[in-house]
């Protein structure tokens, strides 16, 4: 298993990945930086577990509508429930709990 260090909105992280994937984690790295940075720029600097999950959002959805776009079926798994009013700020509240016990270890 090889390591590589990827720069996501200016901080290093090691990630994990297999032999010979190296290129590959560095250039999904680059696009989630630039997705990262994009939510910053928006929202503005709300700790990196808030930036990261709003980005993983945003990526969810381009995902979400490149694959209808594509003719295919988006369905969440049977046990999800439908997404209500007020999820972004659940998500927000939460993702403030995980960053608040982050920062406290």
């Amino acid at each position: 298993m090889a390591t590589v260090t990827v720069d996501i909105n200016g901080r290093p992280y090691a990630v994990g990945c297999a032999d010979g994937q190296e290129d590959r984690v560095r250039v999904l790295a680059r696009q989630f930086d630039a997705n990262v940075r994009q939510v910053a720029a928006d929202v503005g600097h709300v700790g990196d577990l808030r930036l990261f999950l709003m980005a993983a959002l945003v990526l969810a959805d381009e995902l979400h509508e490149a694959r209808l776009a594509v003719g295919g079926e988006m369905t969440l798994p049977a046990a999800a429930p439908p997404a209500e009013p007020g999820v972004a700020e659940a998500l927000n509240a939460v993702a403030a709990r995980i960053e608040k016990i982050a920062q406290s270890l």
